[in-house]
């Protein structure tokens, strides 16, 4: 999808490692509207991320470059490219707030909460498509044990519902290319569906 959007100027200075440090527990604001295509819902955001206060910020993200791959956008967005993304439908959430060095510091309860709050967040904002990337976070979130990569048997807040692979870098059984291909998975889905080849819709 082409973004008509103009492109946002990049943060002005690279945090300090003792300013990364420091973002422990900040938050980062979702990037949503109305309406969206798509509604990506990462597990929580990182240190550096936190610390520019941008989603999936740190160099060599592989979010963006496999976004752009899977056809979603036209090119490959840059993380404070906010206005492009919204325009090609797409958003960003996380299933909890606070930020953290990592993941696994993150409490079960905190992501039962987490799913529900994506829950009442889509109810609000009526995104045709939710995408929790990390097939842990979704089981751990809406306590699925058996859910794996793909589409999603329940609705979150009446959206559809997709597993995407972490995108993090320490997910090594996801390289690039494979990565690339569960994104075009869901731009295919969802383009069934606005066409309405699936029945529902």
């Amino acid at each position: 999808m082409t973004s008509t959007a103009p492109r946002q100027g990049p943060p002005r200075d690279r945090p300090s490692r003792a300013q990364v440090a420091a973002a422990q527990g900040r938050t980062i604001d979702d990037w949503i509207r109305p309406g969206l295509r798509v509604l990506f819902c990462g597990y929580n955001p990182g240190l550096y991320s936190a610390a520019v206060g941008l989603p999936f910020a740190r160099a060599g993200s592989r979010f963006w470059p496999a976004l752009a791959a899977s056809g979603l956008t036209d090119r490959v967005l840059e993380p404070w490219e906010k206005d492009a993304m919204l325009a090609s439908g797409l958003g960003i959430t996380s299933l909890v707030a606070r930020a953290t060095a990592r993941a696994d510091e993150l409490t079960a309860a905190e992501l039962v909460e987490g799913g529900r709050e994506l829950e009442a967040r889509a109810a609000r904002w009526a995104p045709a498509w939710v995408a929790v990337l990390g097939v842990g976070a979704y089981r751990a979130a809406f306590g699925d044990r058996a859910a794996v990569v793909g589409p999603q048997p329940r609705l979150i807040g009446g959206a559809r519902a997709w597993v995407l692979p972490n995108s993090s870098g320490l997910n090594a059984h996801y390289p690039l290319p494979r990565l690339a291909e569960e994104f075009t998975r869901l731009r295919v889905a969802v383009e069934q569906a606005e066409g309405g080849t699936d029945g529902r819709r």
